[in-house]
């Protein structure tokens, strides 16, 4: 059960959850002509009454260009502002998973972008680990990552989910937890909603953005840690094969943070991650606000703001 928070925003202003409600013939409802954003905030360690946001900018720069896919403009002022009057009113207690959803709010029937009404709004919820920090298991998927010429997959639109869910549904269904997509070229490309990397040899590979991945910005930060320890980065195509001898394979996301994968298939891999560990003990000494050297990356917001 999920335990949303108290407020949403909504049409401009905070109202309360449940009255944040949308009519059954929303054209986004109907066509996918939706994106979203996804961000984590967790209480600061040190002081109870802030809240520490990582890449808020890179979070707001990605939600307004995906709006601009949809022919429509969210400026990115706009977002960080409507979030943090979200985040005041609501004072969450506990880490939240933040979801901001731009959106055709018109209620025609007609398929397109051109002469419609759009909105915006924000709810989150109380959110712990979303994959098992453990490890999990990964099917290669029989659906096929979408082409960048099919759909703009430089935005998080929300209609290209329609295979993450069939992705994601048919292995857990399969009994894995997670599933891999392949490209159209048949090169690996990610996860449901996460992106992917593996550890040959002491470097840190990862499909490039030529592999209809999603950009991630938890996979844009990883890359960068990783070159600023020494670890060599290599972006390029990436053969199913090649992670069944891997080093070290693992996930990369917002909600997912820096998670192992310990088996594909009937193959199970190494428990030994030294590239992995490293990497995600320096994610979260970032994300807690630990880590000077990176404090650019957080925001800190007042919950006592007026």
């Amino acid at each position: 059960m999920h335990k949303f928070l108290p407020y949403a925003w909504f049409q401009g202003k905070c109202v309360p959850f449940e009255d944040a409600r949308v009519s059954i013939a929303t054209h986004s409802l109907h066509y996918g002509t939706a994106a979203f954003g996804g961000m984590r905030a967790i209480p600061d360690p040190n002081d109870t009454d802030s809240l520490l946001l990582f890449r808020l900018d890179k979070h707001a720069r990605r939600l307004s260009q995906s709006a601009r896919l949809l022919l429509t403009e969210l400026k990115e002022d706009e977002i960080v502002q409507s979030l943090k009057a979200f985040l005041v009113i609501n004072k969450p207690t506990n880490p939240i998973y933040i979801r901001p959803f731009v959106y055709t709010s018109d209620l025609g029937i007609a398929p397109r972008l051109h002469n419609i009404e759009t909105d915006f709004l924000i709810y989150g919820l109380e959110l712990g680990d979303y994959l098992s920090p453990e490890g999990v298991t990964c099917r290669i998927s029989s659906w096929t990552r979408q082409e960048d010429r099919c759909l703009p997959l430089r935005g998080k639109i929300s209609g290209a989910y329609i295979t993450s869910s069939l992705a994601k549904t048919e292995a857990v269904l399969s009994g894995f937890d997670e599933a891999l997509l392949l490209n159209s070229r048949g090169k690996i490309s990610e996860a449901s909603g996460m992106n992917l990397f593996l550890v040959r040899d002491g470097q840190l590979i990862t499909p490039g953005v030529d592999q209809d991945i999603l950009e991630g910005i938890t996979r844009a930060s990883v890359i960068e840690i990783a070159q600023e320890m020494g670890i060599r980065v290599v972006e390029r195509s990436v053969d199913k094969t090649e992670l069944f001898i891997a080093d070290e394979v693992f996930l990369t996301g917002t909600a997912a943070k820096i998670t192992p994968i310990r088996q594909i298939e009937s193959t199970k891999l190494g428990s030994d991650r030294p590239i992995m560990a490293r990497l995600r003990k320096k994610l979260v000494a970032i994300t807690e606000g630990r880590d000077q050297d990176y404090r650019h990356w957080i925001t800190r917001i007042k919950l006592n703001a007026i």
